[in-house]
């Protein structure tokens, strides 16, 4: 997995600077990007209303969901309706966040994904590992492999790219062409005509708008913009930044529905699931203008070290960090979230990435603050014990000495690769998704020592 992310988030990487470089005024789009973020934040209840009337003005239904749970009981209803017992699915970063697909699976209908990324992961029973491109962590073998257990109608399969995207069209074409619902996210809303956009690289997504008679699209509410002039910016700043193209491939706009073709029914629901408590945080807020460019996964080292799947959450990388802990909380030792704030400060290659200019390093200083002051007076953490047993360590120069001897007894659990992948609980909830470098031979203490006599 490390190998994979590792290639491709370079490869996006180094065209995604080509790409920046060609555009003069891109610091300036970054600043006016930033800009209108902050002016929706400001603004956010009074552009949701008039968002909503423009929908209704032109035939479209607006539910409002306060979490996850509200969202997908509105969103089962509306595909009930429709007596199908199965949904085309655009790729969406909203509804992976609510946990959907799993919640339509226990209530008896398939949700299938149809951005070829998502549909990989899909098959093969796998989570996303990235934003833009959820199956980053996959090589062409293994995809083949994927198809040839999942998709036995598509017969001898080689690993070939263009095969396996031949087959992987013949199977969503079918389900094109029998959907009878479709589920969206989108990537902005226009408030002041009611316009929905949403960008993709291969044209699924508009076969997910178009053919089905209901369609059903899951916005956070995070997501709107003021006007069609702001709209351009974000058209500029996307492409670039996430995959380091001029201008996006697919832009799909619909503004409520049309007697003479598409869907007959067209259903937003309007997103909140923790973001207003977000909204609250005058410096969390900020998070709130991500527009999920992935460009900060792109430049991060530690995702490229650590693989997309270390960070266990929908938005992985950066900006995982400051978003996650703030939409869903951080309940306790045992949340996954708790940890978030603690990732890295000090390198801040994320700012320099990021198409809105969010300081990610400022905010994980911010909630790391906020997170010390909620757990004092509770039971220490995991951390906290290693924490405190690491600086009596550091205290003494002889306990320093044995610790460094003890720690060289980890070498036995190291693999060929000199990588340590498992360890006994509780360090198993760190190797379950990382691995740790296997100890030196030699510390530099035990070297100092043999080379120099003893003497410091």
């Amino acid at each position: 997995m490390r190998r994979n992310v590792g290639h491709a988030t370079r490869t996006i990487r180094t065209k995604r600077l080509a790409a920046v470089s060609e555009c003069a005024d891109w610091e300036e789009l970054r600043a006016a990007g930033s800009a209108i973020k902050q002016d929706v934040m400001a603004r956010l209840p009074e552009l949701l209303e008039q968002l909503e009337a423009n929908v209704v003005a032109r035939g479209g239904v607006v539910h409002w969901a306060r979490d996850a749970d509200e969202a997908n009981r509105i969103v089962t209803d509306l595909i009930r309706v429709t007596g199908a017992d199965e949904v085309v699915k655009v790729k969406s970063m909203a509804t992976q966040e609510i946990g959907l697909n799993e919640h339509l699976e226990a209530e008896g209908i398939t949700a299938i994904e149809t951005d070829l990324a998502e549909l990989i992961v899909q098959l093969g029973h796998d989570k996303p590992s990235h934003i833009l491109v959820p199956a980053i962590h996959r090589n062409r073998a293994e995809i083949r492999e994927i198809f040839r257990r999942e998709m036995p109608e598509a017969g001898e399969l080689t690993d070939e790219p263009r095969v396996l995207a031949i087959a992987a069209r013949a199977h969503l074409r079918r389900k094109f062409l029998s959907a009878k619902g479709a589920v969206s996210g989108a990537n902005f809303g226009v408030a002041e005509t009611g316009t929905l956009a949403l960008v993709e690289s291969e044209g699924n997504g508009r076969m997910c708008l178009t053919l089905p008679e209901t369609l059903i699209t899951v916005m956070g509410i995070e997501k709107i913009v003021p006007t069609f002039a702001d709209l351009e910016v974000f058209m500029q700043l996307l492409p670039r930044s996430s995959t380091a193209e001029r201008m996006n491939p697919y832009t799909s706009m619909w503004t409520g529905v049309y007697g003479g073709g598409g869907p007959r029914e067209f259903h937003l629901v309007l997103l909140d699931n923790g973001r207003t408590t977000v909204l609250a945080d005058e410096v969390g807020r900020a998070a709130l203008h991500c527009i999920r460019c992935s460009a900060c996964l792109n430049v991060c080292s530690v995702y490229e070290r650590t693989g997309g799947h270390a960070y266990g959450s929908v938005y992985p990388g950066p900006i995982d960090a400051i978003l996650s802990p703030q939409l869903t909380g951080t309940h306790g030792h045992g949340d996954p979230n708790a940890t978030l704030p603690y990732a890295s400060s000090w390198c801040a290659a994320c700012f320099d990435a990021c198409s809105v200019r969010i300081d990610i390093s400022s905010i994980l200083v911010h909630l790391r603050a906020a997170q010390v002051d909620s757990d004092r007076g509770g039971l220490p953490s995991g951390q906290d014990v290693a924490m405190k047993a690491a600086a009596w360590a550091m205290k003494s120069p002889t306990r320093f000495a044995l610790a460094e001897k003890a720690l060289s007894a980890a070498r036995i659990a190291a693999n060929s690769d000199q990588r340590i992948t498992t360890l006994p609980w509780p360090a198993s909830k760190w190797t379950s998704s990382r691995d740790i470098p296997e100890p030196p031979k030699e510390t530099f203490r035990q070297w100092w020592t043999r080379t120099h006599g003893g003497d410091r």
